[in-house]
């Protein structure tokens, strides 16, 4: 009897570990020095309801060409983004990309609410900047998919790109910690399993087959519940290295999807 009550008690203290520890281990948010992003080129803020400012990067799009508004990934800053921004603006489209609360330069502390606020102050300064939604493509990778997931539900994008997704946060703590109530503890869900169902517009999904953080079976699984998708599964791809292989098969596969659908 003394065994079950010291094993029990333990349990329920790891429980109650990962439920104040969570936070902390989905968002491991690096940091910048403001002074690396004002006043250069394409850097500036959007404000949030409470506030706030969160750091933004933003490329405007050639004449008629759509703007893809991009969400990054849990180990990811708005600096990394440049680069990417820049490749899509040399392949004809416009880029936004926005800062999470504690993320980089932007203060506040992340949470799914918070990520889904920045997100959507983005997207009000993109209709602000005169750009139309039929010229909006959401963009998401590994953590930044369940925001772009959010943001479609919400009505915005007329088409999504969703690389290495997973199917909610939920999934993804009980396959950390299956032996822990994942379904119970977890404060910041991101059901894009459940969302899906529920987005119209064309989906194009990228999964590496060898991805060691989001297994390709989530990516798979996710893609059978849109109406309108494509799902992408890269032979030898892990995690990080999807769209930066050699030859960028899958970036290209992407630009051509944000500037046309196809």
């Amino acid at each position: 009897m003394a065994f079950v009550l010291i094993a029990g008690m333990l349990y329920l203290a790891l429980c109650a570990v990962l439920f104040a520890a969570q936070r902390s281990l989905i968002y491991p948010a690096p940091h910048a020095d403001p002074a690396m992003l004002r006043d250069q080129p394409g850097f500036g803020v959007v404000p949030l309801a409470d506030g706030l400012n969160v750091d933004r990067y933003y490329l405007p799009a050639p004449p008629g060409a759509p703007t893809v508004v991009h969400f990054h990934g849990n180990g990811e800053q708005l600096l990394g983004q440049r680069g990417f921004g820049q490749a899509l603006g040399d392949a004809g489209l416009g880029f936004l990309a926005v800062e999470y609360p504690g993320y980089g330069a932007s203060p506040g502390s992340p949470t799914e609410a918070g990520l889904y606020a920045s997100a959507e102050a983005a997207l009000q300064f993109l209709r602000e900047q005169g750009v139309k939604p039929e010229d909006i493509v959401l963009s998401g990778r590994s953590l930044g998919t369940g925001v772009a997931v959010e943001m479609a539900r919400r009505g915005y994008g007329a088409r999504m790109v969703l690389v290495s997704p997973y199917t909610s946060m939920v999934a993804m703590g009980q396959r950390t910690v299956p032996f822990l109530p994942a379904s119970l503890l977890m404060r910041d869900r991101y059901l894009s399993l459940d969302k899906a169902p529920h987005i119209p517009i064309p989906v194009l999904i990228i999964h590496g087959e060898d991805d060691e953080v989001i297994p390709v079976d989530m990516g798979r699984t996710l893609g059978q519940r849109f109406p309108k998708v494509r799902v992408v599964t890269v032979p030898g791809a892990h995690h990080n290295d999807v769209l930066e292989r050699e030859g960028q098969e899958e970036f290209a596969r992407l630009a051509t999807f944000a500037l046309d659908g196809t």
